[in-house]
């Protein structure tokens, strides 16, 4: 009997059973077989449709119609039996209801009314209120740091890339080092820019105005400012100090207290503008100053754009007067911008995205507020006689005490 034996056939397309082990022979042919050299079925089926001359529209509509494939196809081609999304439908007014076409029509309804270009009042005066950069310390009459001339010089390089050919540019500053250095800076970048971006603009040199100072100390050597006025106060602080006698004298106090705020990390420009104080210039006062500044230098330069470097105090008070409110203490080269308009009697300031519009005051026809004043306000309208007719009047009613 021979040890050979004649593996059983297979059907077409399937592989060939393993040959049954054998019970005489090593163990490595006693192992079953584990390798495989037949093509897979997606393989097989390709070549016998390629084979039969199906083409790949003919495949595609096979597996369509069989089901066959991955899960997310068959899924996607479910959706696809479905009815269409895209049918027309009707209009939004005709599917919702009256609120609906409220909301969506509001933008429509607002109740703001533009003016048309010939009713808008011509600007004749643009001015800006501009902060001195930073200075080297408020205890003596110094000058820009570095970084001040730096912020000065591009404030002004600046405004000469937004300005057009054929405008004119005043440049006009207080009578401090801190402030007419900021001019002197603001001036040459706006020289530099102007020359840069070859625009044909003409520049004023930087003149000191005396409106726009800063706001002043009364002390015994006459008004100082109130850079000035510490020089004094240190000088008899100290003296004070050592000796200790007598009492201090109020603009000495004033003083000291101002100071002392600033020492402390508090504000002592917001304790100038809410704390009376007997020797130091109301804010009222600077507000008014500015304002004749202000006006002097668009008489004098109608439709130009004024730059005017001052001091922050004066700048706050001028930006509460108009606003109403405090908007906080101007950084340096920090701005309040002006324009004032051609009818001569209404003003846009606008400071940190506030603009409100106000009616410049008369400064002619303001009080001083000084001793012995004879101002006596606005004369009132006429009353009907009573009956009976009352007692006269006293001269000098309306008069400020």
């Amino acid at each position: 009997m021979s040890d050979d034996v004649t593996p059983p056939r297979t059907p077409a397309g399937q592989p060939p059973s393993p040959p049954p082990p054998s019970t005489n022979g090593s163990a490595a042919h006693r192992a079953t077989r584990i390798e495989r050299d037949e093509a897979p079925a997606y393989l097989a089926r390709w070549q016998e449709r390629r084979a039969a001359g199906a083409s790949h529209a003919d495949t595609v509509r096979e597996r369509e119609q069989t089901g066959d494939g991955p899960l997310y196809l068959r899924r996607f081609r479910e959706r696809g039996q479905d009815a269409a999304t895209s049918d027309a439908l009707p209009p939004l007014w005709e599917r919702s209801g009256a609120g609906m076409q409220r909301a969506m029509s509001e933008d429509n309804r607002n109740k703001e009314v533009v003016a048309p270009p010939a009713a808008r009042s011509e600007v004749v005066g643009d001015v800006y209120l501009i902060r001195h950069g930073e200075t080297q310390g408020y205890s003596t009459e110094s000058g820009l740091t570095p970084l001040g001339s730096w912020q000065a010089h591009t404030w002004g390089h600046t405004l000469g890339k937004r300005v057009k050919t054929g405008e004119r540019i005043v440049v006009a500053s207080a009578a401090t080092n801190r402030a007419g250095q900021t001019a002197e800076q603001l001036h040459r970048g706006l020289l530099d820019a102007l020359e840069l971006f070859e625009k044909d603009v003409e520049v004023e040199a930087p003149t000191a105005m005396e409106e726009f100072r800063n706001f002043q100390v009364a002390t015994p050597e006459g008004l100082r400012d109130v850079t000035g006025a510490f020089r004094a106060y240190y000088a008899q602080i100290e003296a004070l100090e050592r000796v200790a006698l007598g009492d201090r004298p109020l603009w000495l106090v004033e003083v000291d207290r101002f100071w002392q705020t600033q020492q402390a990390g508090g504000d002592p420009i917001q304790h100038w503008l809410t704390i009376p104080m007997m020797h130091f210039e109301p804010p009222a006062m600077c507000v008014r100053r500015f304002w004749a500044g202000i006006m002097r230098l668009v008489a004098a330069n109608q439709g130009a754009r004024l730059a005017v470097a001052t001091h922050s105090g004066p700048i706050r008070a001028f930006a509460i007067a108009a606003l109403g409110y405090d908007p906080g203490e101007p950084y340096n080269t920090e701005h309040v911008r002006v324009k004032i308009f051609d009818d001569g009697v209404s003003a846009m300031v606008s400071y940190r995205n506030r603009a409100q519009r106000i009616r410049i005051p008369d400064v002619a026809h303001l009080p001083s507020w000084r001793i012995g004043e004879d101002w006596q306000g606005f004369a009132a309208p006429p009353l009907p006689a009573p009956d009976p007719p009352a007692a006269a009047a006293p001269a000098d009613i309306g008069r400020p005490v």
